[in-house]
């Protein structure tokens, strides 16, 4: 397996006198923000463009009624991107920037249709979300959020916290063997696992037991790691089959999206104990998550913290900040999609 090949940040950070790049011209590009990032980001978006948040107009047609006819660039992230009727209704829209890996908001096909350019931010968040895959995968099977509340609680007093369950040789299969499958994948080799994996095809140059189906894959490891794009088809591709696949001993890893896994399957599953634990970063209809999992000391829930650390938000920043004046100079894009 080849590792993904890594983007040099420090050749893409963001000049930080923007006026040094395009005197008098860069200021007076519109920019629309629909979502709350970093406030890095949104800094520099301020010194660098005419920036429009889409919150300061509570009244859609409000904003469009000033400044539809001027934004030239939309600027996202994970969970609000631009939709068909966004994009028809900015006639001047020539770039979609989206301060994510996943761009499932934005609409490929609407932009294909029009022209506009689309990036996202992968590889500088690979390392990182890998690791937190495994951190949930230890702290699943190790319990350790629930020993941290044990010895709080004070009941470390009263006798030793009960066994639990090693990582070490265990199975893992990863639903989609991309940048961040294999990464998982790599971290996984370190403590004697053996790695198996479904995707749409088989990667003839993995060295991973390929399976074709979701629910063979399922059947046949200890650790099941949902890290594939969001698409119709991986909609809910972890359903009540799979899950059954997966069996009582088994556990879910999900750091994809909420909506690969079908969450009340998941939910009954987890409390009739067909399904042994689960380990959740990404939600459904986040930020609401089904409150039957807060008593289940074998599962580990996360806020969507990712890629959420403070080195590789500004990494992801620095890429959002470099497509954009790189889509302006006339220059090609760093990391195009579309």
């Amino acid at each position: 397996m080849k590792d993904p090949l890594p983007i040099k940040i420090h050749k893409l950070r963001a000049d930080p006198n923007p006026e040094t790049l395009t005197p008098g011209t860069m200021a007076s590009i519109s920019v629309l923000l629909v979502a709350r990032v970093m406030p890095y980001l949104e800094q520099e978006l301020t010194k660098r463009y005419n920036l429009i948040r889409m919150w300061d107009y509570p009244q859609k047609a409000q904003l469009l009624a000033e400044h539809a006819s001027s934004i030239r660039a939309v600027v996202g992230n994970s969970g609000n991107g631009a939709d068909a009727e966004l994009i028809d209704s900015l006639p001047k829209l020539e770039i979609v920037s989206s301060f994510s890996v996943g761009v499932d908001k934005i609409d490929l096909d609407k932009c294909k249709e029009k022209g506009i350019r689309v990036s996202n931010t992968p590889d500088v968040l690979t390392d990182e979300v890998a690791d937190l895959t495994i951190g949930l995968i230890l702290a699943v099977l190790r319990r350790i959020c629930e020993c941290d509340r044990y010895v709080r609680s004070g009941k470390w007093k009263l006798g030793n916290y009960k066994l639990t369950t090693k990582f070490s040789g265990k199975t893992v299969g990863i639903i989609g063997l991309g940048r961040i499958g294999s990464a998982v994948a790599k971290r996984a080799e370190a403590f004697n696992c053996s790695i198996s994996y479904y995707s749409r095809s088989e990667k003839k140059d993995s060295k991973y037991k390929y399976y074709p189906s979701v629910v063979e894959l399922a059947s046949n490891c200890h650790v099941l790691v949902v890290a594939c794009p969001l698409t119709e088809e991986t909609h809910h591709i972890v359903n009540r089959e799979v899950l059954n696949a997966l069996g009582p001993k088994g556990i879910l890893i999900n750091i994809g999206r909420g909506k690969h896994v079908d969450e009340p399957e998941l939910v009954s599953a987890l409390l009739e104990g067909r399904v042994g634990g689960a380990g959740i970063d990404v939600f459904e209809n986040e930020p609401h998550v089904p409150e039957e999992l807060f008593g289940l000391e074998n599962v580990v829930l996360l806020p969507h913290v990712g890629s959420a650390t403070v080195e590789t938000r500004t990494d992801m920043a620095d890429l959002v900040l470099g497509n954009l004046e790189a889509h302006f100079l006339g220059k090609p894009l760093l990391t195009p999609l579309v």
